[in-house]
Formats: structure tokens, C-alpha cells, sequence
């Protein structure tokens, strides 16, 4: 664990940027996290299987609040770190639905990151990936790096070699990329772009720059798998040795039509299949859900080999779960691991306070462990999904009145009040029997 002095004031302000609207943070989420330490050593060597070439899945699950976003994330900063590429998919009804594994592959590349790119990284890839090719062809032969039609000519040797599995299920991936590299060489930036917007899943690209690359249509079901393969190889040759991949929110197939639902169901069984087979080498697949969804008949059981390939044993006690399990149990919180949570963003606060010794003598141990109970008392005494609501109150509403207003004491000023406006509907049910505003007197 990074300790909070040794911080970045730059990871520090974003970190409590997002706590104080409400919302985890994309980064920085090692300098605050709590009870992930036991997935550390196996989520590790999984990262060390992908990064040498083969491919892992795991299928987290955990009821709202017990941090599954957070996991995600915190996971994908630790994929970054080992130099994969990361991408976070949300799966829903209308704008992703799994089943159009076109729609998640477009989705994919939208949100395509890696350590040094923000989303969507994919040109950056393709980029890089072009630049890695030139720079192994004139490492490796006599060719002049001036003599730019002998080099291009080595270059798509090169490519065709690369992706040769590739373009023999789907052709126009690599057709694609030859475009692409056509147009950047001969300055047609308006056709390069429209061929990087073709390569991630984008629809309605103009038909000018399919044909100047040979291709044709938009991306269906059948070829998105296809796609996925041929970026995993560009990714690996660029030098990120893999992709971890985040479904999160699968649970929404339990709110679709019955057909629609077992069309999901069934593209996830063939994603695991495929991966099992070994045709997505540098993959790490990662699904979130509720217990519902796995166990349930309206999710996971409803496809027999899908529950199958899933199915864990969670009759033992939680301590005992393995790290190594297909299916991962989040813990969620209570009011100790609540209170530690805490804890640990009140002292990250205090490193970039312009008054650390008010904040420390003011917001105690005592104080945040007061805090925490008084929210959890306030969404029905539900400490699983406290933690959004308890992390804002104590950035906005405690931490930044005592770090601007010298006279502020939060014992004797701040009454908690949650009103239904700034709750999701989850939390708002919690609530359910406090309809108005919540207010709670603090010790």
C-alpha cells in the first residue's frame, strides 16, 4: 500500500475529486482500498499467465455496494501496472446488450486504456504497432529507412505475417489496417480516421474509405470475435501483452425478454468456449454480477453449460473462499471495514489540506467511526450500501468545511441529512421508510 505522504498530489486530488461527487475514481484506487489484499497473490499470477501468452477469466460477484466497480478498476490498474491494455464494458438493455457481441466490441475500443493513453487508445495502438513493424524491418534487413516504397512493401510482408490467423477467419481486420496505413503514408487523414473508426466497431462509415480499403459493411456478430482476436495481436506486438476486459453489470440480462436473455447467455458461453479453446491468447475476462444472476433462474442457471463453467462453491464460510475460484466473492462491508475505509481517505485528504493538524484533530478515528454509523443508520441500517453515501458526506460535507473554515467543528455544526435527491434507487429503497429528508443527530 502506498503510504499518503508519497502520494501525487495530482493522484490524490483525483481520487477526492470523485469520492466528493459520489462517484469511484479511475485511478488511485490501491491508496484507499480495503479487504482486496486476499485476491492480491492469485489476481497476480493470473496477470503474469495473460502477459506470457495465455488467458484467464474470472466472474466476480457481490450485491450493490460491495464494490464490484471498484474491484474492476482497482484490478485494471494492476493490469496497467504489468502493461496490459484495460477496457471497461457496461452491459445494458438498450446501449450494450450482450448479445450483439458487435455492440460490445464497439464499446470495447470506445473505452480502450492503457498506461500511457487515455480511452479510446486505439489509434495510439494501431500507431504504435505500425511504428513497431518499421522498426523490426529495418532492424532485421538491408533496406534504407529513405527508400519509403521498399520499407512500406516489407512493412505488409510483415503485417500479413502477423495476422495471418487472423485474416484467414476474418479477412477484412487486416485489410483494414493495410487502408489505414495507405492513407496515413499518403497524407488522407479523412480516410485514415474513417478506417480507425471502421477497425473499432463504428457504424455508418463512409463508403469512400471502406473501398479505398477493400472493405465492406460495418461489423456484424460474426466477425467481432474475429476483431477481437486481431487486436490482441496488435496489442502483443506493440508491446502491451494483453487485454484485460471488464463486463460489468451482466446482471441487467435478467431484465430483458426471455429470448433476448438466452441470446446473452448463450455469447457469453461462446466467449468462454473460445477462450478455453485458445483463440484469444493475452485475454483477461472479467464479469460482475449479483448472486441473483448467478444463482437464479432468470440469469446464469437458465443455460445449463453456462452454469456449468461457472459454478463455485460458496456453502463454506467467506473466509474460506479461494481467490483462485471462476467465481470471486466480494465480501462487501460492515461497520469496522466501513469505519477503515474511512479512515484511510481521511488521512489521503489530510496530505493536500491546507490545515492537516485541524483535520486530524477534529476528524479523529472516533469521529469517522460516529459518521459511519450515523449514515448506515440513515439508508435502513443496510451497511452494504453505505459506502458512496458515507465517503461524499465525509469529503463534501465534513473534510472540506474543516479544512476551509477554521471555527467548523463537525460535532457541534454538522447535523447528517440525506435527502432522496442525491440517493440511486437502490439506496433510496434502503430508505424506504424514510420517504423526507433523514436527519440524525451525531454523538
Amino acid at each position: 500500500m502506498t503510504a499518503p505522504a508519497s502520494v501525487s498530489a495530482v493522484r490524490r486530488r483525483e481520487v477526492i475529486d470523485a469520492l466528493r461527487r459520489g462517484t469511484v475514481p479511475q485511478s488511485g484506487l490501491d491508496l484507499f482500498a480495503v479487504g482486496l489484499d486476499r485476491f492480491e497473490t492469485a489476481l497476480g499470477d493470473d496477470l503474469a499467465t495473460v502477459t506470457r501468452g495465455g488467458a484467464a477469466f474470472h466472474a466476480v460477484r457481490g450485491d450493490y455496494g460491495s464494490g464490484k466497480t471498484f474491484f474492476a478498476r482497482w484490478l485494471a490498474e494492476r493490469a496497467k501496472r504489468a502493461g496490459l491494455a484495460t477496457a471497461e464494458v457496461q452491459i445494458s438493455e438498450t446501449e450494450t446488450p450482450l448479445h450483439r457481441l458487435e455492440t460490445v466490441y464497439r464499446r470495447l475500443t470506445e473505452r480502450l486504456a492503457t498506461a500511457t493513453h487515455q480511452p479510446s487508445a486505439l489509434r495510439a495502438v494501431v500507431d504504435s504497432w505500425f511504428y513497431t513493424l518499421e522498426e523490426e524491418v529495418l532492424d532485421g534487413s538491408e533496406i534504407d529507412e529513405d527508400n519509403e516504397e521498399a520499407l512500406a512493401a516489407a512493412v505488409d510482408t510483415l503485417m500479413e505475417r502477423r495476422l495471418a490467423d487472423v485474416a484467414r477467419t476474418t479477412p477484412a481486420f487486416a485489410a483494414a489496417l493495410r487502408g489505414y496505413r495507405r492513407a496515413v503514408t499518403a497524407g488522407d487523414g479523412a480516410t485514415a480516421e474513417a478506417l480507425i473508426a471502421w477497425l473499432g466497431g463504428q457504424k455508418s462509415v463512409a463508403a469512400s474509405a471502406r473501398r479505398a480499403a477493400g472493405v465492406r459493411g460495418d461489423l456484424d456478430h460474426f466477425a467481432a470475435l474475429g476483431f477481437l482476436q486481431g487486436l490482441l495481436t496488435v496489442l502483443r506486438d506493440c508491446g502491451h501483452p494483453g487485454l484485460l476486459l471488464v463486463l460489468d453489470e451482466t446482471e441487467t440480462l435478467q431484465r430483458v425478454r426471455g429470448d433476448v436473455r438466452e441470446k446473452g447467455l448463450n455469447a457469453l458461453r461462446q466467449l468462454l468456449d473460445e477462450i478455453d479453446a485458445g483463440r484469444f491468447p493475452g485475454l483477461f475476462l472479467v464479469i460482475t454480477g449479483t448472486p441473483a444472476f448467478y444463482d437464479g433462474q432468470q440469469g446464469v442457471q437458465r443455460l445449463p453449460p453456462l452454469a456449468q463453467r461457472l459454478a463455485t462453491d460458496f456453502t463454506t464460510d467467506a473466509r474460506f473462499d479461494s481467490p483462485r475460484a471462476v467465481q470471486l466473492r466480494l465480501p462487501g462491508f460492515d461497520l469496522p471495514r466501513l469505519g477503515e475505509l474511512g479512515r484511510k481517505v481521511r488521512d489521503l485528504y489530510r496530505g493536500a489540506a491546507r490545515h492537516p493538524e485541524r483535520v486530524t484533530a477534529r476528524v479523529d478515528d472516533a469521529y469517522v467511526g460516529e459518521l459511519a454509523t450515523a449514515v448506515t443508520g440513515g439508508l435502513g441500517g443496510n451497511v452494504g450500501i453505505a459506502p458512496r453515501v458515507f465517503l461524499r458526506k465525509l469529503v463534501a460535507d465534513v473534510l472540506d468545511r474543516v479544512d476551509e473554515f477554521e471555527d467548523f467543528d463537525p460535532r457541534k455544526h454538522y447535523q447528517l441529512t440525506i435527502s432522496a435527491r442525491e440517493l440511486t434507487d437502490t439506496e433510496r429503497n434502503a430508505a424506504a421508510d424514510r420517504a423526507d429528508d433523514i436527519e440524525l443527530e451525531l454523538p
